[in-house]
């Protein structure tokens, strides 16, 4: 499939210094940028010797914040396509990413949100090609020496485990045991995401008004204790 240079080169650990961090609500963020995934990409398989294609590019909801900034956000399905030496398709990864577009026009929320949901796409499907296009930063029990790494083990759920109620919608989670990047969209949107007893529950402000950018993200609302949820192990995946 891939020649022993390149497998070597995509076995080797995550150069620390190509992580970034950002804090979104209170919460460092770990991440590679776009620009280092796709130059990761030349240097494996060589330029010409790759391509991507975005099959799905969809808006999944448009919101105004308390700014008055409009709020878009889309879903994008990308597929990654690896060539050989006659050109011909190697392998070939598909992912599903997110991007919010904020900002003060209608279109440059469309065109942002667009881009940052084909970037994520891109980064996601990479990163099944191992640590060097950052699939060990899913990984908990390993530490990049970034803000606010834990190690803990993935948790696992019952399916009539009580969703546990929350009642400060203003709390922070500091110890996360899941990768915040997941839920950039819904930071950009003033909520935040935090761990009880084995799932992950959305809370901030107006959390039904923004339904559609919640269950993006793959979150369930439970009538009960009036709250978006999912299973950590879901949350992880």
């Amino acid at each position: 499939m891939f020649n022993d240079k390149q497998i070597k080169t995509l076995e080797n650990e995550l150069d620390s210094s190509r992580i970034k961090t950002r804090e979104k609500g209170n919460i460092n963020l770990s991440y590679l940028e776009g620009f280092d995934v796709i130059e990761t990409a030349n240097n494996v398989f060589g330029f010409g010797n790759w391509s991507y294609t975005v099959s799905k590019l969809e808006q999944v909801s448009q919101e105004t914040n308390v700014n008055q900034n409009y709020v878009v956000c889309y879903k994008a399905v990308l597929r990654v396509l690896v060539y050989n030496n006659t050109h011909t398709i190697n392998v070939n990864r598909e992912d599903v990413g997110f991007g919010s577009g904020i900002a003060k026009t209608l279109a440059d929320s469309h065109e942002n949100g667009a881009k940052e949901a084909i970037t994520d796409a891109l980064k996601r499907a990479l990163r099944s090609f191992g640590n060097q296009f950052g699939n060990s930063l899913y990984d908990k029990s390993r530490n990049h020496n970034t803000p606010n790494q834990t190690n803990q083990q993935n948790k696992q759920v019952s399916p009539n485990q009580q969703i546990p109620h929350s009642n400060n919608q203003n709390q922070r989670n500091t110890n996360q045991g899941f990768n915040q990047y997941e839920y950039q969209s819904l930071y950009n949107l003033g909520l935040n995401i935090i761990e009880q007893n084995g799932f992950l529950i959305v809370v901030g402000d107006d959390i039904f008004a923004k339904k559609d950018s919640i269950k993006a993200c793959g979150f369930r609302w439970d009538g009960n204790s009036k709250q978006w949820y999912k299973s950590l192990e879901q949350g992880a995946a």
